[in-house]
């Protein structure tokens, strides 16, 4: 028998991104202040395709912006950096509202680290892994 999956509409997938963005160490979350956090649907074929993945394979987050690394000091980027969270693959992963809440946060850290340059392995230093 498979496990129920997670179902909340959109008001309540929000506040537990919101409480989800609380939990990340302030090291991190630091980072967020000139971000912005988008919840969409799911992410569009095109981004699938872009990112070079099937319309079949999983995406719960995306960071979309100038890394850290490649800013210019004398041309600002035009926008503010985005971090859109997916919630139907995210609802399709989770079976409760509490591992809804873990993999949300994990998934914005994974974005503000590729806006930041941070490793893969200091990432799962922080317990991100």
């Amino acid at each position: 028998m498979a496990s129920k999956k997670i179902r909340l509409n959109r008001k309540a997938f929000e506040q537990i991104v919101e409480k989800a963005v609380e939990r990340i160490p302030w090291d991190i979350r630091r980072h967020l202040q000139n971000m912005v956090i988008a919840v969409k649907r799911r992410p569009s074929r095109e981004l699938l395709a872009e990112l070079g993945l099937s319309p079949h394979e999983t995406l719960l987050g995306f960071y979309d912006g100038v890394p850290l690394s490649e800013r210019s000091l004398t041309a600002p980027p035009l926008y503010p950096d985005t971090i859109y969270i997916f919630q139907e693959p995210l609802e399709e992963l989770c079976c409760s509202r509490e591992e809804l809440m873990e993999e949300i946060e994990r998934t914005v850290v994974h974005e503000v680290a590729h806006a930041l340059g941070i490793s893969d392995e200091r990432l799962e230093e922080l317990g991100y892994g």
